[in-house]
């Protein structure tokens, strides 16, 4: 392994671990984690909250206002899938 492809790994890792940290404490002040992703349509999201749930969102803004509409909660399994696909397991 080259040290470029070594530092990535050590880079992403850490990414990984303040990316947890952040999940944890949000959980902890019972809040939702937010997790962007280019795989969602633009303007949804995936929220996840303490109780395992992940739910896909979709948020628009009229002036200073934001609108959010669950539009789906994810099964189990597929929550998991995801978690998984982040890192966040």
């Amino acid at each position: 392994m080259s040290v470029v492809n070594i530092e990535k790994e050590t880079k992403h890792g850490k990414y990984l671990d303040v990316l947890r940290n952040l999940r944890t404490k949000n959980f902890n002040r019972n809040l939702p984690f937010l997790i962007l992703s280019n795989r969602l349509p633009k303007g949804q999201v995936y929220k996840e909250y303490a109780d395992g749930r992940i739910e896909v969102q979709e948020v628009s803004s009229t002036g200073g206002n934001f609108n959010v509409k669950v539009l789906k909660t994810l099964p189990a399994k597929e929550a998991d899938l995801l978690r998984l696909d982040y890192g966040l397991l």
